[in-house]
């Protein structure tokens, strides 16, 4: 029997992501319910993004925190882009440098993959004096760039998406809220956010496993039952961690 044979999970990552997470579940013997819960779109002014990134020479470092954060800078950067160092947050961001900017990265944590490590990660680098920038979310939390201010580096910030709740979201989530599944998963506290956002009080006690610390915290602050937290902070931790906790039913 397979670990999670007979489990049935929601997945609400969003769609171009879910992918990976999906079939790691469905290869466990789970079924699966995706309701994405999140889209991304370009900044309402995308100039910011195009300017900082037309002067890329000026940075020792670029710290990506998210695959989307790749991919908006790819997209908006001038044809023929020479990228500085890059730290990456971790496997699945580095993936998707590889896969978008066809560059390996020359950094990565050890095994926190979130930015808290990364954070570490790189004062362990010496970033005292250094220009290091930040292409981020308009949600993003300011942990990484108050920790490598700290460390004296120069930090630049530009939002490089928005993380937005999709049109279809409200009606998807509460039709799988009503079925019978085991747990949702969540892989990002703005997942949270936008389940909450659209199931209201429904949400409170939901059944959930998450990716890692940060959005376990988002997820106990909303009042979801956590029960699942993966380890490493990775889709690959999170399907093992429920294997772990769960196995078949």
């Amino acid at each position: 029997m397979r670990p999670l044979s007979g489990r049935r999970f929601l997945v609400t990552r969003r769609k171009e992501q879910a992918g990976g997470l999906t079939a790691l579940l469905r290869q466990a013997g789970a079924e699966v319910i995706e309701a994405p819960a999140i889209a991304v779109a370009p900044p309402e002014d995308i100039t910011a993004l195009r300017a900082v990134l037309a002067r890329l020479g000026e940075f020792e470092w670029i710290a990506f925190t998210s695959a989307n954060a790749v991919v908006a800078a790819a997209e908006a950067a001038p044809d023929g882009t020479q990228w500085p160092r890059l730290a990456s947050v971790g496997p699945a961001t580095t993936r998707a440098i590889g896969e978008v900017l066809h560059r390996s990265v020359d950094l990565e944590p050890q095994a926190e993959f979130r930015a808290d490590g990364l954070a570490r990660a790189l004062v362990e680098k010496g970033v005292a004096g250094m220009r290091i920038l930040l292409p981020v979310s308009d949600r993003a939390r300011a942990t990484l760039e108050n920790a490598l201010r700290a460390a004296g580096a120069h930090v630049e910030k530009v939002v490089a998406y928005r993380t937005l709740v999709p049109s279809s979201a409200l009606e998807g989530l509460q039709a799988a809220a009503e079925g019978r599944f085991d747990l949702a998963l969540f892989t990002s506290p703005s997942a949270v956010e936008s389940v909450v956002s659209a199931l209201g009080e429904k949400a409170r006690g939901l059944a959930a496993g998450v990716i890692g610390p940060v959005t376990r915290e988002a997820a106990l602050a909303a009042g979801l039952d956590v029960r699942v937290v993966a380890e490493p902070s990775t889709t690959e931790g999170l399907v093992a961690a429920l294997g772990r906790v769960l196995g078949p039913a």
